[in-house]
């Protein structure tokens, strides 16, 4: 097997951190990666917002989010167990990376709402003065 690399903490950068979370995919697994509060297998993302992902193409996301220095992952048997590396991200970026966390939590909640119909508003929704009117 080859051995997982992580890069350094002072190599990490801004734009190795926006790249790695400009894919939608990669930006929920690392969201919930950082709020999950314990490490995370790597099967726990096979379904990754209504959409199944492929081991294969969830094996390359997980490479760029280590290669960018997002998480830390280490081996236990046949499983990889991921995690943030907070206290390195906090040390070098401050509190970008949870300003991204906290923003990319709202944006996903406000296209679930808009997915279920909340917060679509018809005709007849709301007060009579919000209504469109008529004739």
């Amino acid at each position: 097997m080859r051995p997982i690399v992580h890069p350094a903490a002072s190599d990490i950068t801004v734009e190795g951190i926006l790249h790695a979370l400009a894919d939608p995919v990669r930006a929920r697994i690392f969201v919930e990666i950082a709020r999950a509060g314990c490490p995370q297998t790597c099967s726990a993302f096979l379904e990754v917002s209504d959409r199944v992902v492929p081991k294969s193409t969830l094996s390359q996301h997980f490479k760029v989010l280590r290669e960018a220095g997002l998480i830390r992952s280490v081996r236990k048997g046949v499983e990889m167990y991921n995690m943030p590396r907070d206290d390195d991200l906090h040390e070098r970026f401050g509190t970008l990376i949870t300003a991204i966390i906290e923003a990319h939590t709202a944006q996903y909640q406000r296209a679930r709402l808009a997915d279920n119909g909340v917060g679509k508003q018809t005709d007849t929704d709301g007060p009579p003065e919000s209504r469109p009117a008529e004739g």
